[in-house]
């Protein structure tokens, strides 16, 4: 876990290993967009706007929805309604649904695509690969901040997070983890870890921490990269096949949909509706809805469509 992975040389601004990783994500995200569009015959910079429309929705829409499914934590009446709004905005130490941004950003380039004349479901078959791009790295800033983690794990590759971070935090918080007593102080009845900027002058206790880590968990994280980087290998290989213009985008969503459901099962996230006994988390439930869109998306694609065939699959033929 490395939240912060430097400080600008000469100055004490860090740079925080969760955004870098969006920025990646961004970037390699834009030239794979880029890549097709020229492969296609389109201009390849209205990608780059493009990418720039869904990395601003999509980190508000990420954003707002994180806040949504953990609203206790942002209306959290020990704070005023100030340290509440900022805590809800500040994303440099994470919180980002993938979903959240998805809903948003969606139907805003949705509206770029028509505003430009892009074919519809040509387009969506370019942006599919893009989006798991951006999201396998996106999962890797998130295991270097420590958000977004998996359920306990007893398996040899299982990991452990550090004294403060956010998963050390919520099992000493839920009761499940018993942190030293000398690192524990409270605030009323709210338990709250001694500040790791507190350590910096108490080295007892800084050692103290030092030996203090979470309990083994499965890195989510780094199973959600992994299968964003096979999913936008595999939209990559159907793309060169002949295929109704749409299908691409609509497999995304049918193995990005499976896909996270099973994830979501390793991961601990608290339960927004019950099926038949069963808490399915925010995530699950949005994950059964892209299986059920895409499957609808690949029936009303299965023809094929006015828009021009894309030049991609015949430049890879030769």
């Amino acid at each position: 876990m490395m939240p912060i992975l430097f400080h600008i040389p000469g100055t004490n601004i860090p740079i925080y290993s969760y955004g870098l990783m969006m920025v990646v994500g961004f970037l390699a995200s834009i030239q794979l967009g880029k890549y097709l569009a020229r492969r296609c015959g389109f201009d390849p910079e209205l990608f780059v706007n493009i990418g720039l429309i869904a990395l601003v929705t999509g980190v508000v829409g990420a954003r707002l929805s994180h806040v949504l499914e953990n609203l206790p934590q942002y209306t959290d009446a020990s704070r005023s309604f100030r340290q509440n709004l900022w805590d809800a905005i500040n994303i440099r130490t994470g919180g980002l649904t993938y979903y959240g941004g998805f809903l948003l950003a969606f139907p805003s380039l949705l509206y770029y695509a028509i505003k430009k004349k892009i074919p519809l479901r040509l387009g969506m078959d370019m942006v599919a690969p893009c989006l798991m791009v951006g999201l396998a790295f996106g999962r890797i800033g998130c295991f270097l901040n420590g958000c977004c983690y998996g359920a306990v794990c007893e398996e040899p590759w299982a990991v452990t997070f550090p004294y403060a971070s956010i998963p050390y935090k919520d099992q000493v918080l839920d009761g499940n983890l018993s942190a030293p007593p000398e690192l524990v102080n409270f605030d009323g009845n709210r338990v709250r870890l001694v500040d790791p900027a507190e350590l910096n002058a108490r080295p007892a206790l800084a050692q103290l921490a030092a030996n203090e880590h979470s309990l083994p968990l499965h890195p989510a994280q780094l199973y959600s990269t992994f299968t964003a980087f096979l999913i936008c290998a595999l939209c990559l290989a159907y793309f060169t096949l002949p295929h109704a213009p749409g299908r691409v985008f609509a497999l995304m969503l049918i193995v990005e949909g499976i896909t996270r459901f099973l994830l979501e099962l390793l991961r601990v996230e608290p339960p927004v509706v019950h099926v038949g006994g069963y808490g399915l988390s925010l995530s699950m439930v949005l994950g059964i809805s892209f299986v059920v869109l895409g499957i609808i998306l690949w029936i009303l694609f299965r023809k094929r469509s006015t828009e021009p065939a894309p030049a991609f699959p015949a430049a890879v033929a030769t």
